[in-house]
């Protein structure tokens, strides 16, 4: 997932995500995509109204995951679309998952590029308002995330 400032047709503008979230494999040697886990550029306004929100729900409650979100928001002086690789792990999540994504933290971010803002989330408590995101993205200066008022 990469953020692309160049113009695409309609069909590929579709098909680009929006969100991913990524797994231990089952014999936990692998990083891999999970299945069903990811919010497409298509979806926006179709099947997903908030994208933010929709994303937040996605996430395990009592399990570690990474993500890569596509942040869009926009600051007092212009729009900015900026990609975001966070690290969940949750205070409720087993200490051995904590440890070994933790672990591997430094290996799945070498294999992106364009990955602007890293964000370690521990609750949903952290996630609950767009506030917390926009603080990551540019502070007082964003004025919208997603097309909705901070």
């Amino acid at each position: 997932m990469k953020v692309r400032k160049a113009q695409a047709n309609e069909d590929e503008k579709k098909k680009r995500k929006k969100a991913v979230l990524f797994c231990l494999s089952k014999d936990l040697k692998n990083i891999v995509l999970e299945d069903g886990k990811e919010i497409l550029q298509g979806d926006l306004g179709t099947t997903v109204e908030d994208p933010y929100r929709h994303f937040v729900q996605m996430l395990p409650p009592n399990d570690c995951r990474y993500a890569l979100y596509d942040a869009t928001y926009e600051t007092k002086e212009t729009k900015k679309e900026d990609l975001v690789f966070i690290f969940w792990a949750p205070d409720s999540a087993p200490l051995k998952s904590k440890m070994i994504y933790a672990s591997s933290k430094d290996a799945i971010k070498k294999k992106f590029e364009g990955i602007k803002h890293e964000w370690q989330v521990n609750g949903f408590d952290d996630l609950k308002d767009r506030h917390t995101l926009a603080e990551k993205l540019g502070g007082s200066s964003v004025i919208s995330l997603e097309g909705s008022p901070i």
